[in-house]
């Protein structure tokens, strides 16, 4: 299902594309930033907060560039599945020969993010992703209840990224038998001393949706916001220049 998504002009909001877009904890970070938001995702996302494309994202991407319709947008977002290279995948999952494969889509979603033309970002968590980690974000950094690392590769612009603070504590939960208490909840999977609906929520600054699973997959706002605004500022500086 598409929703109409109005033309950007000069006197609106700069108009962002989020694809990947899950349940929207980027998509509101560059909103609250300053952006007008549209999604893309290939799974049905009625908590998504804004005007939103159900669809495979590459397939939407390459067709907004076929008929010049990604003139619309002054930046770019894209958080593809990140299971291929993601730490526990490589990790404890191939240690115990537990999960299946997964398909790498950050080079072809790199590849058409380079033929728009426009400024983008790709986001992948800790592990193998091959992606430039241009900036690396920490929920830490925000004051949030995860730790939660996530990099970003930034395509057609720079910034300078902020410092890693020092973790206040541990993830709360149980480790090989043993529970530990600390500052973080775990921001994935079920069981383990897993945080409430609730908990998640509060720790990830995410309220519009109560689905765990969207909730486990997404990038805390405060992130984003920080993303968006650290490229408002860029990209001011150089119209001004």
């Amino acid at each position: 299902m598409t929703q109409p998504m109005p033309i950007r002009r000069a006197h609106s909001r700069p108009r962002l594309l989020d694809l990947f877009s899950c349940a929207g904890g980027a998509g509101m970070g560059y909103a609250r930033a300053g952006f007008a938001v549209d999604g893309c995702d290939i799974a049905d996302r009625p908590n998504y907060p804004f005007a939103y494309h159900q669809g495979d994202a590459l397939t939407y991407l390459a067709a907004l560039i076929t008929s010049g319709e990604i003139r619309r947008y002054a930046f770019v977002h894209a958080s593809p599945p990140c299971q291929h290279g993601c730490a526990l995948t490589v990790g404890t999952n191939a240690s115990q020969g537990w999960g299946g494969t997964h398909v790498d889509l950050v080079a072809p979603t790199r590849d058409l993010l380079d033929k728009t033309g426009l400024p983008y970002v790709i986001e992948q968590p800790n592990g193998r992703a091959e992606i430039r980690k241009d900036l690396t974000l920490c929920g830490e950094m925000f004051g949030l209840g995860v730790i939660r690392h996530r990099n970003f590769e930034l395509g057609g612009w720079t910034t300078v990224p902020p410092v890693h603070v020092a973790h206040r504590g541990r993830v709360r939960g149980w480790r090989h038998g043993r529970f530990y208490d600390g500052p973080y909840v775990a921001a994935y999977g079920n069981g383990g001393g897993k945080p409430s609906i609730p908990e998640l929520q509060a720790a990830m600054g995410i309220t519009w949706t109560d689905m765990r699973e969207e909730l486990t997959e997404a990038i805390p706002p405060a992130y984003t916001e920080w993303i968006g605004r650290a490229h408002l500022a860029t990209d001011a500086l150089g119209a001004a220049a």
